[in-house]
């Protein structure tokens, strides 16, 4: 019995040290192999590509829309104080709406033109020479504004026809500062139709070559428009790109431009923290150019008096104007 039962114990002693190798060997086998950090590297590495190359794209469509679409109707914000010193350039007197003559009134930014119509086929001279700034002559403006037409325009009649150069009056040239949206210096170009009446174009040119237009009527005849009606579908001469905000390349050569009853005697434009800049009064319409040399976050200032003197128009009170920049 005690032999017997002695190797019925060595048997079962051998038979569990033989499942316990066993049963070591299975977890070994079912052990997960350790992770394949490199394919998972490479995975994740081919979306984060995946993913830039989708905000990249969806930048290039943000790049892709005009600057002047960013500025939309509304006004809401406050004006307090802002960081800029504009320099005063433009300021004219009065030329009543419709009238064929030019303005023979002093300019702090030039002296009058001597006509206010430019060669034959080509476009009106501005109504002072205080108009054409950084060295922009008419000549250069004229150019710039009849190759636009020809780059940009649709045919004739349709819905794209822009007209001809000699259906407008060159109203202001500037020079233009690259930015992501639209990278590159070169001039701005800005045109009043007068045939018919109320719309603009502003003409990108770099390099010499038309590189895009930007176009718009006036909301002068909008009802409840006021005598002093600013155009802010022109935005993109006194902005750069929200792509940018908070980044502008500095020095910057602002404008702006929009319309005026001929009740109103003088319109000034502040931007920035600097004096107020004398607009030029242009048949119809009002042109004012500056220098910002440090950022903003607010639109330009506009107000408008009469002839006595009496403030008529306040853009801070003007609900259709956007008072703070996108």
């Amino acid at each position: 019995m005690n032999g017997a039962g002695k190797q019925v114990n060595q048997g079962d002693f051998g038979f569990e040290e033989r499942m316990r190798e066993l049963l070591a060997e299975d977890a070994y086998t079912i052990q997960p192999s350790s992770a394949p950090y490199p394919a998972i590297r490479r995975r994740g590495l081919a979306e984060r590509r995946r993913r830039v190359a989708l905000t990249g794209a969806a930048l290039m469509t943000l790049a892709a829309v005009p600057v002047g679409a960013y500025a939309v109707a509304g006004g809401n914000g406050g004006r307090g104080a802002d960081t800029a010193a504009p320099k005063p350039s433009v300021s004219a007197p009065h030329s009543p709406a419709g009238s064929t003559a030019g303005s023979t009134g002093g300019s702090t930014g030039g002296s009058p033109s001597a006509t206010s119509t430019g060669t034959a086929g080509g476009p009106a001279q501005p109504a002072t020479d205080g108009q054409l700034l950084d060295g922009i002559t008419f000549a250069q403006a004229a150019d710039g504004l009849k190759e636009c037409l020809a780059a940009e325009g649709g045919p004739a009649g349709g819905a794209g026809d822009l007209g001809k150069v000699e259906d407008y009056r060159i109203v202001l040239a500037i020079k233009s500062t690259g930015d992501s949206n639209d990278p590159g210096d070169g001039i701005y170009v800005t045109a009043v139709r007068e045939q018919p009446a109320g719309s603009w174009v502003i003409c990108s040119i770099k390099g010499g070559v038309a590189s895009g237009i930007s176009t718009g009527s006036s909301d002068a005849d909008a009802p409840g428009a006021g005598p002093v009606v600013v155009d802010i579908n022109g935005g993109k001469l006194y902005q750069q790109s929200f792509i940018d905000k908070g980044r502008w390349k500095l020095p910057f050569r602002w404008g702006i431009i929009g319309t005026v009853e001929a009740s109103v005697a003088k319109v000034t434009v502040s931007y920035g923290d600097g004096g107020p800049v004398a607009a030029a009064l242009d048949h119809g319409w009002f042109v004012a150019a500056g220098l910002l040399n440090q950022q903003v976050t607010l639109a330009p200032h506009i107000k408008g008096y009469d002839g006595s003197g009496k403030l008529v128009y306040d853009s801070d009170t003007d609900g259709t104007y956007q008072r703070t920049l996108p």
